[in-house]
């Protein structure tokens, strides 16, 4: 029997973030509650917990700042709750580094979906495959990436884009396709995910040793992953 998914839920109106804690028990999930910053950064530290669903606007340390400093320390899975129109908290967060983003209010069956995508991309692969591109090597069944001989963190969305540019390297990979397998879902129109999660990816990988790019942008296509 699988131990529950153990889920903080930080978010400072209590009316919402009891109504979500409710809904996402009845779902089967552990839930963990916070009401500012500070508390959702000491849950972290102190209890097992698998995945953050974190709300922009909270007191003493808003949501922006608690990703700041987990991407410091953890590659934990984090979905952001942001406003509703405000294309700007979507656009910073995933630059830190979220793995995916709702708009409030959200709905809670969606929630649950993104929670349920989120945690199936990074659950380990019965399979002790490597993947090699030049001096990327990445190790799917143990979620971990290795650049030039060092260990590399990603976060697992950009885990997931890696692994399969990587498993297509040389080849030009749509963003549909990126979508999908990375967030879990088909691409909306607007929706500047996949490449902000990209964007990030590239400038933790850098350049290659010629100096070009090792992720390159095909216009109106998608990524290709440049090969040696």
């Amino acid at each position: 029997m699988h131990e529950p998914v153990r889920i903080l839920l930080a978010d400072d109106d209590r009316e919402l973030n009891g109504l979500l804690a409710e809904f996402l028990t009845m779902e089967g999930y552990r839930v963990t509650s916070a009401y500012d910053g500070e508390e959702a950064l000491q849950a972290v530290r102190h209890g097992d917990i698998d995945l953050v669903v974190l709300d922009v606007m909270m007191p003493r340390r808003n949501g922006m700042e608690v990703l700041r400093e987990l991407r410091q320390h953890t590659a934990l899975p984090v979905i952001m709750l942001t406003a509703r129109g405000d294309p700007v908290d979507r656009i910073v967060g995933l630059e830190i580094g979220a793995d995916d983003y709702m708009p409030k209010p959200c709905n809670p069956r969606e929630l649950v979906a993104r929670i349920r995508a989120v945690m199936r991309r990074g659950q380990t692969q019965a399979s002790d495959e490597t993947l090699r591109v030049g001096d990327l090597t990445l190790f799917p069944a143990r979620r971990h990436c290795e650049l030039e001989g060092r260990d590399l963190e990603l976060t697992g969305t950009e885990f997931d884009l890696l692994e399969l540019l990587m498993r297509h390297a040389g080849e030009v990979v749509d963003k549909e396709t990126l979508s999908v397998h990375a967030l879990g879902r088909k691409l909306g129109v607007f929706d500047r995910a996949v490449d902000m999660h990209v964007s990030h990816l590239r400038r933790k990988l850098g350049a290659r040793l010629d100096g070009g790019d090792r992720i390159k942008t095909v216009r109106g296509r998608g990524y290709i992953l440049v090969r040696g």
